[in-house]
């Protein structure tokens, strides 16, 4: 494992079952993860390409209704990387047939030169984003394109 690359990303999810079978399942799927492990209370999807897990986790009953605010303390967003366009692309016609909150459409993003992404939203509000960004070799000194 490389110092600093994700290990794993733990979601508590408002509905766990019903979030994970129309918005998650599809969605990592299609990213290259793989349900490696299932419990009532999580369950835990596994990238090897990646090398990495994502960890799905029930909410409390008390607490599975609080809305996700973006904007105070907390998770704010996760970007997954695309390889091109073309997966960025394939993400967002993904997310228009599973009916999922497309916050902002494939586009070319001001952030970097060839930044090229789509973002979305989960069921509880949580900020996801699919992104290529073309590649630079920082050790030969380049600079994003």
């Amino acid at each position: 494992m490389t110092l600093g690359a994700m290990d794993h990303l733990g979601i508590t999810l408002g509905d766990l079952a019903k979030s994970e079978a129309t918005f998650y399942a599809p969605i990592l799927g299609f990213l290259g993860y793989e349900r490696v492990e299932a419990t009532e209370a999580m369950t835990v999807w596994y990238s090897r390409t990646a090398r990495s897990a994502i960890n799905l986790w029930q909410a409390q009953p008390a607490l599975a209704r609080r809305k996700h605010e973006r904007y105070a303390p907390g998770f704010h967003h996760f970007a997954f990387s695309a390889t091109s366009r073309e997966e960025v692309d394939t993400l967002h016609r993904l997310l228009l047939g599973i009916g999922a909150a497309v916050l902002d459409a494939p586009a070319e993003y001001d952030y970097l030169p060839g930044y090229y992404a789509v973002f979305f939203a989960d069921p509880d509000g949580l900020k996801f984003e699919l992104v290529h960004i073309p590649p630079f070799d920082v050790d030969a000194g380049e600079t994003p394109p």
